[in-house]
């Protein structure tokens, strides 16, 4: 599968590749792909149930969007150093017990980007800081009133959906 390659652009964070490749069954194939670090998002739940949720405007989905706490893994960063550094810059939180929700790659047929998923409770205060281009908004659900919103499609964010869904599973029966 491994192919001819030539660097289209280059950006801070993303770059943008052209590939010649011969696939498994023998046909060759040319694609364009984006290649991102990834990231890390994080469920945060609190002890009456309610789920942190950022409304925050991004240009490129055309205004405010539902999403997680998140962001994109800095060189050599562990996932989870990730998940709880925007959980604490975007939502002001740090949490004392995580799991893993594991892994998902947002558009396979053009990025590589993998973005892992969270779940933490036992959350305390921390220290807000967002970057000068973020506009976002903290905001408490609960639980079942996120995962209605996520149902209707007014939350449409891919791995905010996904986390909702397999936090879902996990919390059932459980204590935050």
């Amino acid at each position: 599968m491994t192919g001819k390659q030539k660097k289209l652009y280059q950006g801070k964070i993303i770059s943008l590749t052209l590939e010649q490749v011969m696939l498994p069954n023998g046909v060759p194939a040319e694609f364009e792909i984006v290649h991102h670090p990834g990231g890390a998002a994080v469920v945060a739940i609190d002890v009456e149930n309610r789920i942190c949720l950022l409304r925050q405007y991004r240009h490129a989905a055309d205004g405010w969007i539902w999403e997680l706490p998140a962001g994109k893994l800095d060189p050599g960063e562990a996932p989870l150093v990730t998940a709880q550094r925007e959980l604490e810059e975007e939502a002001g939180l740090c949490a004392q017990r995580w799991e893993s929700l594991g892994k998902i790659i947002s558009s396979p047929g053009v990025f590589t980007e993998v973005v892992h998923l969270f779940l933490a409770w036992g959350l305390t205060q921390g220290v807000k800081n967002n970057e000068p281009h973020e506009l976002i908004e903290v905001h408490w659900l609960p639980f079942a009133e996120a995962l209605a919103r996520a149902h209707t499609g007014e939350i449409a964010d891919a791995k905010t959906l996904v986390g909702l869904f397999r936090a879902q599973k996990i919390m059932e029966g459980k204590t935050p």
